[in-house]
């Protein structure tokens, strides 16, 4: 798996070895890392507004003095972050369980230590294209937005009823306009959503 372009792992780990450690392991994969000592410095990083640009991923220790890695790991699920940029838990074998479970409530994985450096990079790489998934549908559904927005009050009624898959007469006699301007208009919604049929256009649609 290629390493991606511009992608940042986010270790927040209260031990300053182990972040030592995760990003000499990651420079030696050409990965790029920010180290965060504690869950209260990532989260005043993060503030009220972020919002992922490239693709990214957080290596998130369990326990941790002050606010705990899974009192974080809710904070980032109760704001829809936890797909955007996946969370690894590091865990130790009293906390496997633990980590377990938030596992089924939306972490990517956890690697419970001493881990496998191989193992963890992998994974690491996994949530990393994820990520890089996940921010590119977010990309084409504003685009797609951006082009419905741009539709013309009377175009997106003819869209409507074309996928639904009226024919032209008939979404003339609903719209009470001619079959030619029917005819124009749907041309001019084909171009601008940038389709070529109406089962592309409602198959396009369907992504929103």
């Amino acid at each position: 798996m290629q390493p991606i372009q511009d992608a940042t792992v986010f270790i927040v780990d209260d031990d300053a070895s182990v972040r030592d450690a995760l990003s000499w392991l990651l420079r030696s994969r050409r990965l790029f890392s920010e180290s965060f000592p504690s869950a209260e410095v990532f989260d005043a990083m993060l503030g009220p507004d972020f919002t992922p640009r490239q693709a990214c991923c957080v290596l998130l220790d369990v326990r941790m003095p002050g606010m705990s890695g899974l009192a974080l790991f809710d904070k980032l699920v109760a704001r829809g972050l936890h797909t955007a940029m996946p969370v690894i838990f590091l865990t130790g074998h009293a906390d496997v369980p633990t980590a377990v479970d938030a596992v089924k409530r939306g972490a990517f994985d956890f690697c419970e230590k001493p881990f496998s450096d191989n193992a963890l990079v992998d994974r690491i790489e996994q949530a990393l294209q994820q990520s890089a998934q996940h921010l590119q549908r977010l990309h084409s559904r504003s685009q797609l937005q951006t082009r419905v927005d741009e539709l013309t009050e009377r175009e997106r009624d003819v869209m409507r009823l074309v996928v639904q898959g009226l024919p032209n007469k008939l979404v003339a006699d609903q719209l009470e306009i001619s079959v030619r301007t029917v005819e124009v208009h749907r041309a001019r919604v084909f171009d601008k959503m940038e389709v070529k049929s109406a089962v592309e256009l409602a198959n396009l649609l369907q992504k929103m």
